[in-house]
């Protein structure tokens, strides 16, 4: 892992050559630095993050230390402070950010198509695709919360909450009681189904989507349309 950018920047001062009265140019030209030195910020704190989804995806939160976090980004602790207030926040940060690729490298917003059986199909190889290219991320977003912390429940929810969105729009399906709940049961089997594949590796990817095709529209079928009661 390549180390972050120097912390220094230019000992010049804006008018320390030429002419120093105050002009437009020299407006200019602190407007400038400005949003240099803000784009600078943000590339040193997404590196940071990158780090983070790396290192806490091989390992667990306790195993890794602020000291070794600051070490691995050649950077120092009170550097590292200055972004994050402490490994938890810089946690977060990279549950965060784990999520956020997740969604974004399976997201089918811009392959156009009418909600059926196809679109399902597209989605869910390109979910697989990201778990067999990403596992360790995967695994990290999955596996890494805490028991009661709302926080870290709240990034995971959040993204099964966008899969549940997803899933009713591929397939053009209503919002009902019954269909959220067989809906969600069907996202936690994709997880668990996910992980037990990464570990075995017994199918092939497109074995595993077909399987997941069919049980996911079997799923929305028998919510969809539940059985009639029966007179007595």
């Amino acid at each position: 892992m390549a180390n972050l950018p120097s912390d220094r920047s230019s000992d010049a001062s804006p008018g320390a050559a030429g002419d120093s009265s105050p002009d437009s140019s020299s407006d200019s030209s602190s407007d400038s630095s400005s949003g240099r030195n803000r784009l600078q910020v943000d590339e040193r704190r997404a590196q940071l993050v990158e780090l983070g989804v790396e290192l806490f995806a091989a390992r667990s939160y306790d195993d890794i230390s602020i000291d070794e976090i600051a070490k691995t980004a050649g950077i120092s602790k009170g550097l590292l402070y200055h972004y994050f207030p402490g490994k938890r926040a810089f946690y977060l940060a990279a549950l965060t950010e784990a999520a956020q690729r997740l969604l974004a490298q399976t997201s089918l917003e811009e392959v156009p198509g009418p909600p059926d059986r196809e679109r399902l199909r597209r989605g869910l190889d390109a979910y697989l695709l990201y778990v067999e290219k990403h596992s360790r991320p995967y695994a990290f977003l999955l596996r890494g919360g805490f028991d009661g912390d709302d926080e870290i429940r709240a990034i995971v929810e959040g993204t099964r909450m966008r899969f549940f969105q997803r899933m009713l729009e591929d397939l053009g399906a209503s919002d009902s009681e019954r269909v959220r709940i067989a809906v969600r049961g069907f996202i936690g089997m994709v997880e668990a189904a996910s992980l037990e594949w990464l570990e075995q590796k017994t199918l092939a990817r497109h074995q595993l989507t077909d399987m997941l095709v069919e049980l996911g529209v079997t799923t929305i079928t028998v919510a969809m349309n539940p059985p009639q009661t029966r007179n007595k």
